[in-house]
């Protein structure tokens, strides 16, 4: 029994001798515990010619501030915005810094509760816009799916292309959900993959969705979990804008370097797929089409790019198609408008297809020009060869299987002719194509590029496909699709 309370008696006296040693410790090592800092982040947002944004997700409820300078060791140091994480907002907060010079490299670091982020000593660097036309870079890339690919060594290829900005053109997760808590544990995930954590900390990110960050596989504007997914998206990415105050959504405009970018949203507003492919059948909705036709009118920028999430060939009309292939009445409807509007310089990115795509919609046969769509997919996910089976109106390039992929657009608006020069890269961030090059003169009604750009073999398999030969030299067996563009005059 002795030996028992002795020991109890020499724990208990550990025990004083510990909590007086600590008593004892510098208060840095107290306030350690609970340590205030960025759970995600930071992530460069919108950028403009006076401004730059930056989004982060804080650790806890409380005061964040942004600090910015004009040189890395902050000997003059400029004070940005101070806001408040509310765990109603899962503590993501965005910071706008108004006032700066255009073109302008600068640096910020952030303050939690007052507190450097132990994790995070370096300051981080970003660039405003320029302020008019100007020679930069936009990458792009869609499918991004952290359960099939946690490293994600594409980022290294991005980082090599040195873009100015990037575009997520959807399914930049597999929520595969309508729980907002799963959405954001994967937004989460994604976040903090190493490869890509330079990026986000300096170069502008900006995104739309597709189906499987929207809610479930195909979903469209029927889903009634479509607000709180909207609310998710919301917290996590950086746009200028989302929708309008009285149309909900995640379309916006962006201008950078004289060129407009138009994000659509092609999910909160869509009819069903399934629905019969006339007039009353639209991906945009009412509102958002009116929204880009309006926009569409007023720019006067050389180049337009139409981003979205799915292709706007018509190389998926097919069943269980799920991009523009299948809402051709309203792409018409849109291309229609751009041709009888004289709206010149319109170009079309995509994703979603997991192949890298370059295709043309030869929209110069019905007295308009040519409109390019060109398709980077995917960033983190298994690539398709769906090629095989689907025919699109002109395909320029031959479809990139092998690897995961990035689109690179390079803008050159400084000299008496404003280029665009589009190249695909492979992971390790070699070209996969001869690039493409266009400028406005190349995008004007009654002129016609497109037999011009394709390669030989792409023009060859095309002849094959309208004699009524398979495209890629056999025969398709029944049940694939026919020649929508050239038996049912989609175009």
């Amino acid at each position: 029994m002795t030996r028992i309370l002795t020991a109890g008696r020499r724990g208990f006296l550990g025990g004083v001798a510990m909590a007086a040693l600590l008593g004892s410790a510098p208060r840095a090592l107290a306030e350690a515990l609970g340590y205030p800092r960025a759970l995600q982040g930071p992530m460069v947002g919108a950028p403009g010619p006076g401004h730059f944004t930056v989004w982060v997700r804080a650790s806890g409820a409380f005061p964040v501030t942004l600090e910015y300078a004009t040189d890395r060791d902050f000997r003059q140091v400029l004070q940005g915005p101070t806001l408040t994480a509310r765990a109603e907002d899962d503590c993501c907060l965005t910071f706008r810094v108004e006032g700066l010079k255009p073109d302008t490299d600068y640096w910020y670091r952030l303050k939690y509760d007052g507190q450097q982020d132990r994790f995070q000593f370096a300051p981080n660097r970003t660039r405003t816009a320029p302020d008019g036309p100007a020679a930069f870079r936009v990458a792009f890339g869609s499918c991004c799916r952290i359960q099939y690919d946690a490293d994600q060594p594409i980022w290294n290829a991005v980082r090599g292309l040195d873009p100015d900005l990037f575009f997520w053109l959807g399914d930049n997760i597999y929520g595969d959900s309508d729980q907002p808590a799963a959405l954001m544990d994967l937004y989460g995930r994604g976040r903090v993959v190493e490869r890509l954590l330079p990026l986000l900390r300096s170069t502008p990110q900006l995104a739309i969705w597709d189906d499987h960050d929207f809610g479930y596989n195909d979903s469209d504007g029927r889903s009634p979990f479509k607000a709180a997914s909207l609310n998710v998206f919301k917290k996590v990415w950086a746009n200028p804008a989302y929708g309008e105050a009285d149309n909900p959504g995640v379309y916006f405009k962006q201008a950078y370097g004289g060129v407009d970018f138009f994000f659509l949203d092609g999910r909160y507003h869509r009819d069903p797929t399934a629905q019969t492919d006339d007039a009353a059948k639209t991906v945009l909705g009412a509102r958002q089409k009116a929204w880009l036709k309006r926009e569409l009118k007023a720019s006067r920028a050389p180049f337009k790019v139409l981003v979205s999430g799915g292709g706007f060939s018509s190389a998926e009309n097919e069943k269980g198609g799920d991009s523009w292939g299948v809402y051709l009445t309203e792409r018409n409807e849109i291309f229609d408008f751009i041709r009888d509007e004289h709206i010149g310089g319109v170009v079309c990115i995509s994703g979603d297809s997991h192949m890298g795509e370059l295709n043309c919609i030869p929209r110069s046969e019905v007295g308009g020009y040519d409109i390019y769509d060109m398709c980077s997919s995917p960033l983190a996910q298994m690539p398709a060869n769906k090629n095989t089976r689907q025919a699109p109106e002109v395909r320029i390039r031959d479809t990139w299987t092998r690897s995961v992929n990035v689109g690179l657009m390079r803008f050159d608006l400084t000299g008496p002719t404003p280029t665009l020069t589009y190249t695909l890269h492979d992971v390790q961030g070699e070209a996969v194509w001869d690039e493409l090059v266009l400028t406005p003169a190349d995008l004007t009604n009654g002129v016609k590029t497109w037999d011009q750009k394709a390669d030989p073999e792409e023009l060859r398999r095309l002849e094959r496909f309208k004699a009524g030969g398979g495209y890629y030299g056999f025969d398709a067996p029944d049940g694939w699709p026919s020649r929508p563009y050239y038996d049912a005059k989609s175009g």
